[in-house]
């Protein structure tokens, strides 16, 4: 469930024999494409099959055909896990963020709300976009020419479908109040993030932002 939620998940696993035949034909169609049965975000999503497949296929290519690194996609990802307060999506995509090269300490102040000061070029590059779009609707001139320079307009986009497609994920978990699975991965506390951790940044680009707060723990 998303941080400050306690309420029971709205929309758990469907049980096999209360399938309808459109999500019965979909699970099937993801488990043949991605091995696994339906699990994580893609439960609620097999509440509209159609949907659940398409966004499965786009997220196959985000994850492994992507021109970005899998370091850059997964810290990425973390970001924006982290922007929506989202435990399940930080959880799957924690440990596999870590094995692709990200500092553990980079991860752990995303994680508290900081800017992590530990970042790559590449990371903080994908910070910057990453963080300005999801804040300011938009990212600067100085931000885009240096993600473009570094990765090409194919990046450029790559890296707007990863912000794009996580926060849907993140979105629907967080609508669903999707329950980290038993004996999987834990997450740390994802307070939301108020004040300056939330605020616009400055539309220089490549700014550092002020310090995060987080909320405080009664509020969430």
């Amino acid at each position: 469930m998303a941080s400050g939620q306690t309420s029971a998940e709205r929309m758990p696993e469907i049980p096999a024999d209360s399938l309808s035949p459109a999500q019965t034909e979909a699970a099937a169609a993801f488990q043949a494409e991605r091995g696994v049965p339906v699990f994580g975000p893609f439960v609620p999503l097999l509440r509209s099959p159609e949907l659940m497949l398409c966004a499965s296929r786009m997220g196959q290519y985000l994850r492994y055909g992507s021109v970005l690194p899998l370091r850059v996609s997964e810290f990425a990802i973390l970001v924006v896990a982290r922007e929506w307060s989202q435990p399940v999506e930080w959880a799957i995509h924690h440990p596999i963020a870590l094995k692709a090269g990200v500092a553990p300490e980079t991860a752990q102040a995303l994680a508290e709300g900081r800017r992590p000061d530990t970042m790559s070029a590449d990371e903080a590059l994908a910070y910057a976009f990453s963080t300005e779009l999801m804040r300011n609707r938009a990212v600067s001139d100085a931000t885009y020419a240096a993600l473009v320079a570094r990765f090409g307009e194919q990046g450029a986009i790559d890296l707007t479908g990863i912000n794009g497609y996580y926060a849907l994920l993140a979105m629907t978990m967080n609508v669903a109040r999707t329950a980290l699975p038993a004996g999987g991965p834990a997450a740390p506390p994802l307070p939301p993030l108020v004040g300056p951790a939330s605020a616009p940044l400055a539309r220089s680009g490549l700014s550092q932002d002020p310090a995060p707060l987080v909320a405080p723990a009664a509020s969430v």
